[in-house]
């Protein structure tokens, strides 16, 4: 593809707003196009976006496109895909970033590979050089146990971004831009896949991923009955419950507790591990937390490399400990 001009971002919508992590890499996307003196662009794809494209607009887009089919209302990858492909053959931008979301992960590569380029895939972090217009995408390797710098040298450069690494900006309703109508013909002979069915897994309090206080179990806890007395600990705190990788393939707990790599990524203002020993997988999920506090019986535990906080011992009798002050705390 030739060389293009301009930031785009893939947007997602959820219960008629812009997601949050989509908003989150519109802030990031902002900082790009800045850095370039180039405008910033949002796609919000469905059969009525009026409003999240009004939010886009808000929070730093310059121009939004309206991507609109009555096929488009509900998220099929197929569709998507074939309306982002069209979108960016027509606009030619030069920067293409998605959230790394479930959604993301679907349409990203495919994306990719439909305009015959490559992705960063899971960035942490996404610039540019000024000199070049090169993307830079620093990203997890090894596991996680260090972070390279990637680079882009084809046209769009497409880079996929983790959610929970950047901070949405702040939503100034007064802020101008252009929202473009593009409407796509779409047809049903495109879809290749179809959703059976959605099953909704109903969930208490908050959501992990947005929680400002998680509470973490791991693999020596040994067993599921001690998620109980976390959950006691993080209902006290007003925060939400995760786990390692290892508690969630041992049965414990589902897999949507799961912190990791290949799990959520969180940034509480606290995060309290128990029995977890801090493998680099895990930290590469939670190494955005302000403050981790680590309980574990391994004083050799790679996890109190991370803490800022640390306790050798027990968990049993720490946790106890630390449940029943909390508690005195709460009620006074």
């Amino acid at each position: 593809m030739a060389e293009g001009n301009g930031v785009l971002i893939i947007g997602e919508t959820q219960a008629d707003e812009l997601s949050l992590a989509s908003q989150e890499i519109l802030a990031a996307g902002r900082k790009i196009a800045d850095d370039l003196g180039q405008e910033l662009a949002v796609a919000v794809f469905g059969s009525a976006v009026d409003a999240p494209a009004r939010q886009a607009v808000a929070q730093g887009a310059d121009r939004v496109y309206s991507v609109t089919s009555p096929l488009l209302a509900e998220f099929q990858v197929e569709l998507y895909l074939a309306a982002a492909d069209i979108l960016c053959r027509e606009t030619g931008p030069a920067i293409v970033l998605v959230a790394r979301t479930n959604q993301g992960r679907e349409v990203a590569p495919r994306l990719a590979f439909r305009l015959g380029v490559g992705l960063a895939q899971d960035c942490l972090e996404v610039s540019v050089d000024t000199a070049t217009g090169t993307l830079l995408a620093n990203r997890p390797v090894y596991g996680g146990n260090a972070v390279a710098v990637v680079s882009c040298n084809q046209s769009p450069q497409v880079a996929a971004v983790r959610p929970k690494v950047y901070v949405p900006l702040e939503p100034d309703q007064s802020r101008q831009g252009e929202v473009v109508s593009f409407p796509v013909d779409l047809d049903e002979s495109m879809v290749r896949s179809r959703v059976i069915e959605v099953v909704k897994e109903e969930a208490e309090g908050v959501k992990l991923e947005d929680a400002s206080i998680v509470v973490s179990g791991g693999r020596g806890l040994g067993g599921p009955e001690p998620f109980a007395k976390l959950e006691e600990l993080a209902k006290l705190l007003g925060g939400a419950v995760g786990a390692s990788r290892a508690a969630v393939d041992s049965g414990w707990v589902p897999a949507s507790y799961q912190v990791g790599l290949t799990g959520k990524t969180i940034t509480p203002d606290l995060y309290i591990t128990i029995a977890i020993s801090g493998a680099s997988q895990h930290m590469a999920g939670c190494s955005g937390s302000k403050a981790i506090v680590a309980i574990n019986k391994d004083a050799e535990a790679n996890i109190f490399r991370e803490a800022r906080y640390g306790v050798v011992g027990d968990w049993e009798k720490v946790l106890a400990a630390m449940t029943e002050t909390v508690r005195e705390l709460v009620q006074e």
